[in-house]
């Protein structure tokens, strides 16, 4: 992923951001037919900078789950069910792995989950970009 591409999608998601703070969830008809993928975009950035400090991935996760309904028929729903589950298999290898640390392999469980993390928003990110839907 290019400076650009990070750009562009900061942009986006800062944008997202600002009108849902600014116009509330009173506006409906305001969404456009672009509302699914920036609401997943959404939750793909906040469950990345969660990889790095925890509550961004508990907070993405919960967009995708809250946002989830409104996407179905698109080809962005593929998307919303990668970052949920996404998000509750990390919890559940990251819980393992940190009930192994004193057997000695916890570490290397947390280690391998947060790589295989990383892999998927990255890879639901370079799908979603491209229009296209996630293979489940």
């Amino acid at each position: 992923m290019t400076y650009d591409h990070i750009y562009l999608l900061t942009r986006t998601l800062w944008g997202v951001l600002m009108n849902t703070v600014m116009e509330g969830s009173s506006n409906h008809s305001a969404e456009h037919s672009s509302a699914p993928k920036t609401h997943a975009l959404v939750a793909y950035f906040l469950m990345i900078i969660g990889l790095f400090s925890a509550i961004p991935i508990l907070l993405g996760a919960i967009w995708a789950m809250i946002k989830k309904k409104s996407a179905r028929g698109t080809i962005y729903h593929s998307h919303y069910i990668n970052a949920t589950r996404t998000f509750w298999w990390s919890l559940f290898w990251t819980v393992i792995g940190c009930v192994l640390i004193p057997a000695g392999i916890g570490l290397l469980i947390l280690a391998i989950t947060w790589v295989w993390i990383l892999y998927r928003l990255v890879r639901g990110l370079a799908t979603i970009t491209s229009d296209e839907t996630y293979p489940l």
